[in-house]
């Protein structure tokens, strides 16, 4: 069965960019710092792992703002995967490689589903998280927790309603202690919980 999963950096207070993020500043103000975990991305351990697990994954969901703050990944996130972009407005342009421009968030998760059969797909950005959240479509975050506050910036769970949502803890996997601390992260794994209706 496919699974939909969000993978995001973020501050321990809840911000996965700095502030005035924007086309010259994709991160905003001090964002590079969430990622510094990444020059561990092709080593052994923690981070190698969850680096080859991304993408090993089939197919994207992105964000319209993150797509275009990623400078559209030039049509290729990893390996040609489709990429299915989360958009209020259609670009008039073509999408490049191997883009999708979706309006309706079930249906974009319908296709991302379809397109990887019993594969994982990966999501990124606040904006998509939150929609597909929404819409009872997400079923795991895989959380790269760095300990650092960055006290401004964009949050990931700004514009959820009022709604509990559960979530069971599946994995942790952390650097080791004699990492060096700027390049430290926890990655949490948690499965939401969808309620059984009777």
């Amino acid at each position: 069965m496919a699974l939909i999963r969000l993978y995001m950096t973020m501050s321990l207070d809840g911000f996965v960019t700095g502030p005035h993020d924007n086309a010259d500043a994709p991160l905003g103000i001090n964002g590079f710092r969430l990622f510094n975990w990444l020059d561990r991305r092709n080593d052994p351990g923690p981070s190698g792992q969850v680096y080859g697990e991304a993408l090993a994954t089939r197919a994207v969901i992105s964000g319209r703002r993150t797509y275009e703050l990623a400078d559209r990944w030039q049509g290729d996130h990893h390996d040609g995967v489709p990429i299915f972009v989360l958009t209020h407005d259609v670009p008039d342009d073509p999408p490049p490689g191997s883009v999708h421009y979706v309006t309706d968030v079930r249906a974009c998760a319908a296709q991302a589903r379809t397109a990887v059969g019993d594969g994982d797909v990966m999501v990124h950005g606040a904006g998509a998280a939150q929609a597909l959240l929404r819409a009872g479509e997400l079923d795991e975050l895989e959380l790269h927790v760095v300990p650092v506050l960055l006290g401004q910036g964009r949050r990931l769970f700004d514009n959820l309603p009022a709604k509990h949502i559960d979530l069971d803890l599946i994995r942790r996997l952390t650097t080791p202690d004699t990492e060096e601390p700027t390049k430290q992260v926890t990655h949490l794994r948690y499965r939401v919980h969808t309620p059984t209706t009777t």
